[in-house]
């Protein structure tokens, strides 16, 4: 929550993060695709202007009813091979941090579920993200312009 009036570079930042959120919880992808693949989709937007953030984009919640819990994971962690699969349940998080002036997060819960798809390659399903829960987006903080007519119709709310 932002509780002034949020300044240029602060509405950049928060809608990119935004824009990666919602690439990742509107991904479709093969099912055996592990989560530092789709990681990159969350950070895409922050990347193409030079940002990033230090954390992963997403764990694995709840099965022993632990916050952090894998075997899954969202992350540039390359070194975990673990598939997503129908059914697992992890955070999208994406954020970004100015050291001394501000930090972003914006972080719901989703669950992996099958995707119809018009093909499936190779004899593969296909999966895709369907969210548990919807934390709301101050609608101040986004900077329209940066946003596709998808990812306005995403957001719930006005964002014309």
């Amino acid at each position: 929550m932002h509780f002034g009036r949020p300044t240029p570079r602060e509405r950049e930042c928060f809608t990119r993060v935004l824009k990666g959120h919602v690439a990742l919880a509107s991904a479709v992808f093969p099912q055996g695709t592990p989560g530092f693949v789709v990681d990159a989709l969350a950070r895409r937007p922050l990347w193409d202007a030079g940002l990033d953030y230090p954390h992963g984009t997403g764990h694995g919640v709840g099965a022993a009813l632990a916050v952090h819990e894998g075997p899954q994971g969202i992350a540039k962690r390359y070194e975990n091979h673990t598939p997503l699969e129908a059914g697992m349940v992890v955070s999208n998080e994406p954020g970004f941090y100015s050291p001394g002036e501000f930090g972003i997060r914006i972080e719901n819960l989703l669950v992996v579920v099958e995707r119809e798809t018009p093909n499936q390659f190779g004899g593969r399903a296909y999966l895709g993200l369907e969210p548990l829960t919807l934390v709301p987006i101050q609608q101040a903080l986004i900077d329209v312009d940066l946003l596709t007519d998808g990812e306005r119709a995403y957001i719930p709310g006005d964002t014309t």
